[in-house]
């Protein structure tokens, strides 16, 4: 892919982007190299939509991520929001070998570099959405660059250096050569589904089939190996200084269902909220539709898909005007006008940002 040149799913015929199409962007950072990024939905519409800014987690890329906004209980969000899916340096499907010479940044300089994408695609505001070692990435960047972050959706998400790796301390993790060894593909499956490959469960196998298919058919082994050893070098995370709301998710069958929790433990409440999922590991794969809803929530709590109405609760009552509704998110409430629309009453409430955006930003290439 050439930089900065995009492969257009849009129609044809029109040449115009849909909430359906799909773009992708090569991205250079100073300092993290060539970041390959996936659009779904229409950017230049980013001030009537939600905008979300994505992180895979090891042993996978964007896909991950791609997937579940595809999936049924995300169509009403989808239809309403942006995602930019980020690939970390080599995680683009079929990606080569990263250079010898090349350094793999470290989690702390990949989120600090992530406002080289926003730059390049001109977009002001994100939502970060992260998974595993990209929510420790999103929380990062959320922490150095708050006035472009409305808020943080993290799931498993580390908040010390060493709370998991102890889990791992006696075991050696190998590769051999750029292949993805057995122990580093154990390591792969225990960090991504936890104790579901634990005892009689019998989707084991399945799990464990489908994970080991796309681990060692599109993704560089080599590039992976990287990623995993930016993870376990992870610094503490001081997430107590985050200036941004925040939603952690975790699965109650996941390895860092107790480190989520602690962390929680250890943040201001009034800007935290926990989830967990009963009866999984991997949430996005075993309770998508509690994860959808708990997006939704979040972002209604900061003044954005407003007239996304929940599950079980009636559209044409949850939007009517007659009787002088109004929504209570944390940036206070916004009352919906007989004369104002879905897509206007969707627009994000950022009145409680105290930012200058530079208008000189670069232009959306296409």
């Amino acid at each position: 892919m050439e930089k900065g040149k995009t492969n257009d799913a849009a129609s044809p015929a029109t040449g115009s982007p849909s909430s359906k199409s799909v773009h992708r962007y090569a991205v250079n950072t100073e300092k993290s190299g060539e970041i390959i990024v996936t659009v779904q939905g229409d950017l230049s519409q980013q001030e009537k939509r939600a905008v979300f800014l994505t992180v895979h987690d090891l042993g996978t890329n964007h896909s991950s991520f791609e997937e579940f906004v595809n999936s049924a209980c995300m169509i009403e969000i989808k239809e309403r929001s942006c995602f930019i899916h980020i690939d970390v340096p080599g995680h683009a499907d079929n990606a080569p070998n990263l250079a010898d010479a090349f350094q793999f940044p470290t989690l702390q300089l990949l989120g600090e570099e992530l406002i080289t994408v926003l730059d390049f695609l001109h977009v002001k505001y994100v939502i970060g959405l992260g998974e595993g070692a990209g929510a420790n990435v999103l929380a990062r960047f959320g922490l150095a660059h708050p006035s472009r972050c409305l808020g943080l959706i993290l799931i498993n998400v580390t908040g010390s250096a060493a709370s998991v790796l102890d889990v791992f301390k006696t075991k050696f993790i190998s590769w051999k050569g750029d292949e993805v060894g057995q122990s580093a593909e154990d390591f792969l499956l225990y960090h991504k589904f936890g104790y579901q490959l634990v005892g009689d469960n019998p989707d084991k196998e399945k799990i464990v089939s489908e994970f080991q298919s796309r681990l060692h058919s599109s993704l560089n082994s080599k590039n992976i190996k990287q990623y995993v050893k930016a993870f376990m070098s992870r610094k503490d995370l001081p997430l107590k200084n985050c200036k941004v709301d925040l939603l952690l998710i975790t699965g109650i069958m996941s390895p860092y269902a107790s480190v989520v929790e602690k962390l929680y433990k250890d943040l201001n409440k009034e800007k935290v909220t926990l989830l967990k999922v009963e009866r999984a590991g991997d949430v996005l794969a075993d309770a998508p539709a509690k994860v959808a809803q708990s997006i939704l929530l979040f972002c209604k709590g900061q003044g954005l898909l407003t007239s996304v109405a929940m599950p079980g609760v009636d559209r044409n009552r949850a939007f009517s005007t007659s009787s002088g509704g109004s929504t209570e998110g944390a940036t206070g409430a916004r009352r919906l006008s007989r004369g104002m629309s879905m897509e206007d009453y969707d627009k994000p409430n950022i009145r409680r940002l105290s930012v200058t955006i530079n208008e000189q930003l670069p232009p959306i290439k296409k």
